[in-house]
């Protein structure tokens, strides 16, 4: 059975988000969309859920390094809380440290400097989110 996966990269400015599918365990970057001190346009969040009818929500969990939490850790996790409060759909955090380097260092494969755009990052590290969430499922 396939599920549709929909990821975030959480920030304060801008909220990145990809879509995935179990089955072929990928992920596509969707959008970024701006927030207000980690508070995005609800609205916004509405239009791609009901787009993708997603089964599963999967929310980056911003760590330190050494696995322990940092100040970004407990506004993710309240968001997730919020995603699954305002639109009763399942949600995992998934360890996001490295997804940002990593974004950068595949666009930068893709096409150099110029496509490191603030948005193409933070949606890029969505898609490496919900991949790592695959990942940790699905494979053994």
């Amino acid at each position: 059975m396939s599920i549709t996966v929909l990821g975030f990269d959480f920030g304060t400015k801008s909220i990145g988000i990809a879509v995935g599918q179990s089955i072929t365990y990928q992920a596509s970057p969707e959008t970024a969309v701006k927030a207000n001190d980690g508070i995005p346009n609800w609205d916004v969040i509405e239009t791609i859920i009901k787009k993708w009818q997603p089964d599963l929500f999967v929310v980056g969990l911003p760590l330190n390094m050494d696995g322990t939490e940092q100040p970004l850790t407990q506004r993710a996790k309240k968001f997730a809380n919020r995603l699954h409060g305002r639109f009763g759909i399942k949600v995992e955090l998934q360890d996001e440290r490295l997804t940002t380097t990593d974004a950068k260092a595949r666009l930068f494969e893709l096409g150099g400097y110029k496509k490191l755009a603030k948005d193409q990052i933070d949606s890029v590290s969505a898609v490496l989110i919900v991949e790592s969430y695959f990942e940790n499922q699905y494979q053994t």
